[in-house]
């Protein structure tokens, strides 16, 4: 072979040498491109997972004991406290007696003039309703709903403001939007609240209630706000109660 032909063999060896590495390099490449993007991917979707886990909270447990509640009084469905007060009840709603019943019955429905807290069967026990009544008499020894009246007080009503109320199942918290003196009209029965135009214009009376003796706060009241109406009576005025009332702001569910 002459020395020509040799260089030319070499040349193309090297050539093919050379387009060898190429196309190995290049693969080498493609496969270290793929498998970072695949670890990427699941990496990606593994963080997701976790994230969503994370954001899944067990749900807190409820402090009243219902079932134990219950035993006592299958009447008793909720329960209510004030910060700053001793309000600090069972609710309870007569099933099969007048709704006036635990006006002057205790929670073992024997006769007790300082009653219970309750509401009437006017009112769903979910507090669904736009404005649900609880009542309770304003005893002399500072029980059951005497309390309220400490509201009259400016700087103890901007200091204290919710009122929580305690279900199977359900943490609710009102903020409380007025406390004022209003005439011993019935509430459920004298206002239509499933009249739209009705309950907005009692909306405006709540926000601005027309009574000498109020404290109010401005809150968001709308169509849709759930109200809560705590009802007690002041002193020897027969003719007047004194209303706490608060809007629904928070439904938590519990275990």
């Amino acid at each position: 072979m002459s020395e020509k032909s040799k260089k030319t063999v070499f040349k193309k060896a090297v050539f093919s040498f050379l387009i060898a590495v190429s196309v190995l390099c290049f693969a080498t490449i493609v496969f270290i491109v793929f498998n970072s993007y695949i670890g990427e991917k699941n990496e990606v979707v593994s963080s997701s997972n976790i994230s969503s886990t994370v954001s899944e909270a067990p749900l807190p447990e409820n402090p009243i004991n219902f079932e134990e509640l219950q035993q006592t009084n299958s009447d008793i469905y909720a329960y209510i406290k004030i910060p700053g007060t001793v309000i600090d009840y069972p609710v309870v709603q007569a099933t099969y007696e007048d709704d006036d019943f635990y006006l002057n019955h205790d929670l073992n429905k024997k006769y007790k003039f300082a009653g219970s807290i309750y509401s009437e069967k006017k009112n769903s026990k979910n507090f669904t309703d736009r404005n649900t009544v609880l009542y309770g008499h304003n005893m002399l020894n500072g029980t059951m709903f005497q309390n309220l009246h400490k509201f009259r007080n400016k700087e103890f009503f901007e200091q204290n403001q919710y009122i929580y109320i305690y279900t199977p199942g359900h943490i609710l918290t009102y903020k409380i939007c007025a406390a004022y003196k209003y005439d011993s009209r019935h509430l459920l029965n004298t206002i239509d609240y499933s009249d739209n135009t009705v309950f907005e214009d009692y909306l405006n009376y709540v926000k601005n209630p027309t009574s000498m003796m109020v404290n109010k706060r401005e809150v968001d009241l709308n169509l849709g706000s759930k109200l809560l109406t705590l009802s007690t009576c002041i002193g020897d005025e027969k003719n007047y109660r004194y209303l706490v009332q608060g809007v629904l702001i928070k439904d938590e569910p519990t275990k």
